[in-house]
C-alpha cells in the first residue's frame, strides 16, 4: 500500500512538462548540503529554470520495525496518512490536493518509510503544509482505516493466487524465519485484521524523526529557502527515533529447493544467497559481476542463454539486493511447467560456470560501458534527482558519489571481477519454485 491517490491526469499533464536533465557530472557539482535553522540537513539542486519543486525524503525503519506479531503496520501508515490530517477529513485533504495540483505519496520497504512532494511553484505553500500535517498530524480515522485495510486484504487475497507473489513470500519466509524481513511489507490476511489506530499511532511516533530523516530537494529553491521548506514540513517532528534494533542476518535454508503446486500456466522460479553489502569495497565489482550474468542488458549470460538460444522463458533476470541488515543475490524467471526443470538448470549451470571462470574482458568491458552510460538517465528529471538523492544518503555514499562513481566503475579490474564473481556467486542458494512444476526436490 502506498497511498497513491495523487498523479490524476491534469495534475500528471502539468509536471510531464518539467524535465530538468542533468549530466551526472554537472549534477554533482551543483548538490548542495543544507542545514535548516532547526540543524536539519537536506541535500539541494538549485534548478533556477523549474516551475516545480521535488522533494523526496525517508525514514530508516520501514516495516522491519513493524510490532512482531503484526506486519503490515508500515504498509498500512504509508495508505493512511493521505487520508485526513489535522482538521481535513478524508474528502476534504484529497479535494486539497487535487484543486491544488499537488503530488503527494508515501510507501514502505523493509528497510525506510518514504515520502515524495511535488508541487508546482504557486501553490507550494498549500503543498507544504498538507505534506505537515500528513506526517504530524494523521487523523486515522475509523472509516479510512477500514477503508484501507480492506483494499490492504483484497491485494493480500489476490497475491496468494499470484505464482510472483507466493514464490517470493515462500523464499522470504524461508531465508529469514525468525527475522523481521521473513514477512512481506503488506503483512499477511491473518495480521492486517489484528491492526488497529494504536498501532498505526505508535509507528507513527517511533519511527517519523529527524535523526533518521534524509531529504532531496530539486527545484528554483535557494538554500536558504530550502532549509526553512525543511523546518515547515519537518521540523516539529520528535528528534529521535525509538527504532527497535535489528540483528545483521543471512539468508537460511541454502541448498533448498522449495515446491509450491499451484494450478497456473507458468511457473516461477526464485533464486536467491548471500550477496555483498553496498559499503564493502567488493560491491561494485559485484555490481558488474551481476549486469554480466543477469542484469538489465540484453546480452547478460542468463538472456542469452535462457531465452534467445533456448527460447525457454521470454524474462530472466538477477540483482543484487543491499538490505540494511543483510545483502542478497537474487535471480529468477518464469517458464512453462515442463521447461521448468530445464530454466532452473540452466540458470544454476550460468552462475557456477562465471563463479568458476568469471567474466572475459570483453563481458566486462561491455558491462562497464553499458553501466557508465545508463547512470545518467538516473538523472533526467526533477523526480529522478530527488530520489537520488535520497537513496545515496540512506545508502550512506558520500555527497560526491555521483561524481566518482563511474570513475569508481572504470577503476575496477579483470582480476577484481574474476575474484568477486567466485565470492559472490559460489556459495549455496535457496531456490523455490511455484507452479505445477518438473523439478527435482532438494534439500
Amino acid at each position: 500500500m502506498t497511498g497513491l491517490r495523487t498523479f490524476i491526469p491534469r495534475v500528471a499533464s502539468a509536471f510531464a512538462l518539467v524535465l530538468v536533465v542533468l549530466t551526472p557530472a554537472r549534477a554533482a557539482t551543483e548538490i548542495e548540503r543544507v542545514i535548516s535553522p532547526l540543524g536539519i540537513e537536506a541535500w539541494l539542486v538549485h534548478s533556477p529554470t523549474a516551475p516545480l519543486i521535488a522533494i523526496d525524503f525517508a525514514f530508516r525503519g520501514g516495516s522491519s520495525q513493524d510490532p512482531a506479531d503484526k506486519p503490515g503496520v508500515a504498509s498500512m501508515v504509508a495508505g493512511l496518512i493521505d487520508e485526513g490530517a489535522g482538521n481535513l477529513d478524508a474528502r476534504a485533504f484529497h479535494d486539497a490536493i487535487e484543486s491544488n495540483a499537488i503530488g503527494l505519496s508515501f510507501s514502505a520497504t523493509r528497510d525506510q518509510f518514504s515520502g515524495s512532494l511535488r508541487t508546482l511553484l504557486d501553490n507550494q505553500d498549500k503543498a507544504f503544509e498538507l505534506a505537515r500535517l500528513a506526517l504530524t498530524a494523521p487523523r486515522f480515522d475509523a472509516d479510512a482505516v477500514e477503508r484501507i485495510r480492506n483494499s490492504l486484504l483484497s491485494d493480500l487475497r489476490r497475491a496468494n493466487t499470484n505464482p510472483n507473489q507466493i514464490a517470493s513470500r515462500q523464499w522470504w519466509a524461508t531465508a529469514f524465519r525468525g527475522h523481521p524481513y521473513q514477512w512481506p511489507v503488506n503483512g499477511t490476511l491473518e495480521s492486517v485484521v489484528t491492526i488497529g489506530v494504536p498501532d498505526l499511532k505508535a509507528y507513527v511516533g517511533r519511527v517519523f524523526a529527524r535523526n533518521t530523516l534524509k531529504i532531496g530537494i530539486v527545484g528554483n529553491v535557494d538554500a536558504a529557502t530550502a532549509g526553512a521548506i525543511v523546518d515547515r514540513i519537518f521540523g516539529s517532528l520528535p528528534e529521535k527515533a525509538d527504532l527497535v534494533p535489528i540483528a545483521p542476518a543471512n539468508p537460511q535454508g541454502l541448498g533448498r529447493k522449495i515446491m509450491v503446486e499451484l494450478d497456473v500456466p507458468q511457473s516461477v522460479v526464485m533464486i536467491g544467497g548471500e550477496g555483498i553489502p553496498i559499503k564493502d569495497p567488493d560491491f561494485l565489482a559485484a555490481y558488474i559481476v551481476n549486469e554480466i550474468l543477469g542484469g538489465g542488458a540484453f546480452v547478460s549470460r542468463l538472456y542469452r542463454e535462457v531465452r534467445e538460444v533456448r527460447g525457454l522463458a521470454y524474462s530472466v533476470y538477477s540483482t543484487l539486493l543491499p538490505l540494511n541488515h543483510a545483502a542478497l543475490f537474487v535471480s529468477g524467471t518464469a517458464t512453462r511447467g515442463d521447461r521448468a526443470g530445464q530454466s532452473l538448470e540452466l540458470v544454476e549451470q550460468e552462475i557456477r560456470r562465471l563463479a568458476e571462470t568469471g567474466p572475459t574482458a570483453e563481458e566486462l568491458a561491455r558491462a562497464k560501458s553499458y553501466l557508465k552510460g545508463a547512470y545518467a538517465l538516473r538523472f533526467d528529471t526533477s523526480s529522478k534527482i530527488a530520489g537520488q538523492l535520497v537513496a545515496i544518503q540512506m545508502d550512506d555514499l558520500g555527497i560526491d558519489y555521483i561524481k566518482t562513481r563511474n570513475s569508481r566503475v572504470e577503476a575496477v579490474t579483470l582480476a577484481d571481477v574474476k575474484r568477486v564473481a567466485k565470492r559472490l556467486l559460489d556459495g549455496g542458494l535457496l531456490v523455490t519454485v511455484v507452479g505445477r512444476p518438473q523439478v527435482a526436490k532438494g534439500g
